[in-house]
């Protein structure tokens, strides 16, 4: 399986390199103390701290994993071009069938939360909206059905 590029903030990136920084150093102390102490309870077969500490050891590892595998591919990004959408790029949006605006930032999928108006590149809206221009009207498909926007204003 190739590896998806990710596109980061200097932020976003600084803040999982500390993650990742923790998760490998403080984390995996904390796990291996736990499997130790689970361990010297004796029969692992029915040990239940011993089953919880190997999971919880599958998981920081599986977290490790995708923390080094997003940042070796991250591609770092500010905002170069306030004339197309693009990563990192302040839209305003127009939604055709009512009129109504609201705010976006497109970032890449690890920064993505909807809740907090930050969507992703992967996303049915993030995707439709790359590469467009202020004024441009775009469509794209949801569950509910097609949805078109007109952008605003890009930032």
């Amino acid at each position: 399986m190739e590896a998806t590029q990710e596109y980061l903030t200097k932020e976003k990136f600084a803040e999982l390199e500390k993650e990742l920084q923790n998760l490998k150093t403080v984390k995996r102390k904390e796990v291996a103390e736990a499997l130790e102490y689970a361990k010297s309870l004796g029969d692992l077969s029915e040990n239940h701290e011993y089953q919880e500490a190997r999971d919880s050891q599958a998981v920081l590892e599986d977290r490790i994993s995708r923390l080094e595998k997003i940042l070796k591919t991250a591609a770092i990004v500010s905002v170069q071009n306030a004339s197309l959408v693009g990563v990192g790029s302040v839209i305003t949006l127009e939604r055709e069938s009512d009129k109504s605006k609201k705010t976006f930032t497109i970032v890449g999928s690890e920064e993505a939360d909807a809740s907090k108006g930050m969507i992703s590149t992967r996303s049915p809206l993030g995707s439709a909206a790359l590469g467009k221009s202020k004024g441009d009207t775009f469509s794209f498909e949801t569950p509910s059905g097609t949805m078109s926007y007109k952008i605003t204003d890009i930032k």
